[in-house]
């Protein structure tokens, strides 16, 4: 069914389905810093429950049967997974070393990566439109990140300079990740996604501490949730909407996720995002979604740019009509 004769009320389930993801998704930030643990355990433990649940929803749905992977998709899907599992473990670093707010904003520029990385590696055409963008997010991730005179020549907060790169090679990886996995066709994402995850803990099974988890207590309903609600539950939202949902309408929903993770960032733990920074936010959001809808400084729009989500996730990719998902899988 295309776009143009896609039912209303399709597209309001879609609609439902995308804000509920995109809202459980601004949430991950909390449940990350409340479980107490390292970000290598957190991803760890994200990824063995995330296993365990999205596995059993794929064997009910009988997603095993025909799956479609060949050995060469099946590696590229777990070459994906090595940089998205990574992904997590640097942005979850970076929401302990700046804040949620600020890491979420500064992870959300994940579509200009894909961008760049597709003109590196495939020859995509980068238009004066598009240098465009890019410049106006590079003003809004100067403004965002809030770095003074004083944290580049030393006088400053160390911490928060390594938080803001940890983000920005977050945001690298997801967008390498996605580069390698949108190439895995003709498989159900919740399988690629099943793929990273079981990938993920053996991967990471050498830099978890498991010695940190005893006395963990109530904690572990926090990681448990990571792996049911942020990654189990929150995929098959996702993957459920981009077939219902226009590429605009995608496009912008997407944005309601740092939106959540900053208005939770305030009201558990207080952090406000300066007025400077404030501004920052818009130009950020102005540039993505001008890139990923083809927006063009004379009116005029252009061709849209492949930005696939994820993911942000295990999974940047998703069977889909639409090439389009904004913000990343988380």
């Amino acid at each position: 069914m295309s776009i143009g004769t896609r039912p209303a009320s399709t597209e309001t389930k879609g609609a439902i389905e995308l804000t509920l993801a995109m809202v459980l998704s601004g949430t991950l930030g909390v449940f990350v810093i409340e479980s107490g643990a390292s970000p290598f355990n957190v991803v760890f433990f994200r990824c063995l429950f995330g296993t365990a649940t999205l596995g059993l929803y794929c064997l009910a749905r009988g997603f095993f049967k025909n799956h479609g992977f060949t050995p060469k998709k099946l590696g590229l899907a777990a070459l994906g997974g090595v940089f998205i599992v990574f992904n997590w473990a640097f942005l979850f670093q970076s929401y302990e070393d700046t804040s949620i707010s600020v890491a979420t904003v500064v992870y959300h520029t994940q579509p200009f990566y894909v961008m760049l990385l597709g003109a590196v590696l495939f020859r995509d055409k980068l238009t004066a439109a598009k240098f465009g963008w890019l410049g106006v997010a590079f003003v809004g991730l100067v403004l965002v990140a809030g770095v003074s005179a004083a944290d580049l020549t030393g006088g400053g907060d160390s911490t928060y300079l390594t938080g803001l790169g940890y983000a920005l090679l977050a945001a690298v990886f997801y967008g390498i990740s996605t580069v390698i996995t949108k190439r895995v066709t003709g498989v159900r994402p919740h399988l690629v996604a099943l793929v990273q995850l079981v990938l993920g803990i053996f991967l990471l099974l050498p830099f978890t501490r498991l010695g940190e988890m005893k006395g963990l207590g109530g904690d572990w309903g926090w990681l448990a949730g990571l792996g049911v609600i942020h990654t189990c539950v929150m995929y098959v939202l996702m993957y459920s909407a981009y077939q219902k949902l226009p590429t605009p309408k995608i496009a912008v929903l997407a944005f309601v996720y740092p939106a959540v993770a900053m208005l939770m960032d305030w009201a558990v733990y207080g952090h406000r995002v300066s007025l400077l920074q404030a501004l920052g936010i818009p130009l950020i959001v102005a540039a993505s979604l001008g890139i990923n809808l083809g927006w063009s400084f004379g009116g005029r729009r252009t061709s849209v740019v492949s930005a696939e989500e994820p993911a942000p996730v295990a999974g940047a990719v998703a069977a889909s009509k639409t090439e389009i998902k904004t913000g990343g899988t988380r």
